[in-house]
């Protein structure tokens, strides 16, 4: 076995078996588990993902909310142990892959429209 052969076996082995499925542009929420002291909770992040990138258990993926009128990024390791599970609250409809245009929009501009099937 060479090393690319034994990076592999190992990155399948701490890959999610049920990844949650989604797209940029769509608004989720992530339920991220956060260790304060020895109590641990889970803290729920809503909002729209900008990028996924990375492959295998690299991949990750970047949301965006606002809070109290700021803009507050997240990125989450898809894979982690830490993202409990990512809900998909409804469906973006981008044509591209990657939503950096979006941090320089504010209010009614800053959305994405709905994916009606």
């Amino acid at each position: 076995m060479n090393a690319k052969e034994i990076m592999n076996s190992i990155e399948s082995a701490q890959m999610k078996e049920n990844a949650p499925q989604f797209r940029v542009g769509d608004t989720v929420r992530v339920y991220g588990k956060i260790v304060e002291g020895n109590r641990e909770r889970v803290q729920v992040f809503e909002g729209i993902v900008l990028k996924k990138q990375g492959n295998n258990n690299r991949e990750t993926f970047t949301v965006r909310k606002i809070s109290n009128g700021v803009g507050v990024e997240k990125t989450w390791p898809l894979h982690s142990p830490n993202v409990e599970k990512v809900e998909v609250v409804r469906r973006g409809k981008v044509r591209r892959a990657k939503l950096n245009y979006l941090r320089d929009r504010v209010g009614k501009r800053a959305k994405v429209k709905e994916l009606i099937k």
